[in-house]
């Protein structure tokens, strides 16, 4: 836990390299929409649902999952960073977010086995070759020594653009099975050389990716990491992530975001210990880097619980959709929004376009229009 944390997700922050000040606690975590242009730029839909959000208040404000390869796109709509072209349409999106006072992060990530091929015209790539419904041989294609380089090189190329356009930092997305994932997993990464093994070889795909990124952007430029703390189907264990989260605080990243999906939860792992999967960090690792913390966040209450666990910054994504002034409400200790559903008219006064509204029907019991 950062010693400037206060514990009211009101008062400001400031990150301690690079000076950043955040005018709250409150972020607005990445969520797929679907609304960006087929090229990958993103569009001006898009653009009105974040910058909403930046009226609303959010301290910071995350993009949808970035690709940083034409081969790592995971589905349509996909904002993209592989092409210099995506940098134009980015400026105005930082202009807006910048001129309501919040700080803009993209979030870089590679699908790997989740960029299906009926999309990439590839073969999904992996840290190893495993199963992928995904993909016409169903399996993934093992990554060579070639393919390493030349992700971890369209990574570092995406963070310039980020830098190019404006943005304040970048988010590695190594949660939820992505690629970076798909590496650290002990599952999905059965590779015998010096990228696999143990949790120091599975984390050296991201590691070197931070590396690289750190030496070509600005030293005021932010870069975090997003990780998962479990995933048992990948092989993401809590004594790994705990591990890694050491090597991250060592490698001196400035955020790691835990993506806990439910911030009152426990280890799979232990039990019967108490503690919450964030407590398992804050609790246990000295130094830790900031900390934002995610996962079915929805009140006062909620948030508040949160912090008292260690984290410097509530994460949310589900109540920001439908609330976008959510972050104004926090000084009402009872601020408990309704959860829904959601008509149609109320998504578009919050600055969803149609194909969003379309995507969320997929959220059983948030769309409420009669379908």
């Amino acid at each position: 836990m950062s010693e400037n944390n206060l514990a009211n997700p009101w008062d400001s922050f400031t990150f301690p390299r690079t000076g950043h000040v955040v005018r709250n606690r409150a972020v607005l975590a990445a969520m797929t929409n679907k609304q960006s242009h087929e090229d990958g730029s993103i569009s001006d839909q898009e653009i009105r649902w974040l910058n909403r959000r930046a009226k609303g208040e959010f301290g910071i404000v995350t993009t949808a999952a970035a690709n940083v390869s034409e081969d790592g796109q995971g589905w349509e709509g996909e904002i993209g960073l592989y092409h210099d072209r995506q940098i134009e349409n980015l400026r105005k999106l930082v202009n807006s977010v910048h001129d309501n006072g919040g700080l803009l992060f993209g979030q870089l990530f590679h699908g790997g086995m989740r960029a299906p091929e009926s999309l990439t015209g590839n073969i999904p790539i992996s840290a190893s070759k495993i199963a992928c419904e995904d993909s016409s041989s169903g399996f993934t294609r093992s990554a060579s020594l070639d393919d390493i380089n030349r992700i971890i090189e369209d990574f570092t190329l995406a963070a310039e653009r980020c830098v190019k356009s404006g943005i304040d930092g970048v988010e590695l997305h190594g949660a939820h099975g992505y690629l970076i994932t798909q590496f650290l997993g002990n599952k999905t990464n059965t590779r015998k050389d010096e990228w696999g093994g143990d949790i120091i070889g599975r984390s050296k795909f991201l590691i070197e990716i931070y590396r690289s990124i750190k030496k070509s952007v600005p030293e005021s430029f932010i870069i975090g990491v997003r990780i998962s703390p479990e995933i048992n189907e990948i092989g993401i264990t809590l004594d790994d992530s705990i591990k890694l989260a050491k090597i991250l605080r060592d490698e001196r990243i400035d955020f790691l975001h835990l993506s806990c999906w439910d911030i009152y939860k426990t280890s799979k792992q232990y039990p019967k210990d108490p503690k919450t999967l964030t407590e398992w960090f804050t609790k246990n690792i000295t130094d830790l880097p900031t900390v934002i913390s995610s996962g079915k966040i929805w009140s006062s209450k909620d948030a508040q619980n949160v912090f008292k666990q260690g984290a410097d910054f509530a994460g949310v994504a589900r109540v920001g959709i439908p609330y976008p002034d959510w972050p104004k409400n926090l000084r009402n200790s009872g601020y408990s929004p309704l959860p829904g559903p959601f008509t149609v008219k109320q998504l578009k006064e919050a600055d969803l376009g149609d194909v969003f509204i379309d995507y969320m029907r997929n959220w059983k019991g948030f769309v409420e229009d009669g379908r």
